[in-house]
């Protein structure tokens, strides 16, 4: 398999949002539909345009992305069709590599992404009720 990672742009938000929708109707079942509509419409609107984006390509194939913003990693997708083939760690590795992660926000309800972080080195260092948005979705914050 060629994988390649890059920048992506506007025109990969379409992709971007169908890899969104695949990773987290497969790792989110907590979230309700309204939530779920909420967030796929303001994801391409208000945080891809101010985040710097990136893709990982299988193929010439962008199957996952990923940012990190002032040492947090903000988003880690994977579709789900290529879920457990390591994507997620090589994007990660890459992330890690060209930016100052440091740390990471989980979802309390995704323990699957509670370990593979913890697998990486994460630390739990403590909990909020309520997500960025305000939503309750209780979040667990963790840093290396």
């Amino acid at each position: 398999m060629l994988h390649q990672i890059r920048v992506a742009t506007s025109e990969h938000y379409p992709k971007i949002m169908e890899i969104w929708e695949s990773a987290v109707k497969a790792t989110h079942d907590f979230l309700s539909e309204e939530d779920f509509n909420y967030f796929k419409e303001i994801i391409p609107r208000d945080y891809l345009p101010n985040l710097e984006v990136y893709l990982i390509l299988e193929n010439l194939k962008p199957q996952g992305f990923a940012s990190v913003a002032d040492g947090n990693l903000e988003m880690l997708f994977i579709h789900n069709d290529v879920r457990g083939k390591g994507l997620d760690k090589k994007l990660y590795e890459f992330m890690k590599a060209k930016t100052r992660l440091i740390k990471v926000d989980v979802n309390e309800q995704n323990p699957q992404a509670i370990g593979f972080y913890e697998k990486l080195g994460f630390k739990q260092t403590r909990r909020s009720e309520k997500d960025g948005s305000g939503k309750n979705y209780p979040i667990i914050h963790m840093s290396l």
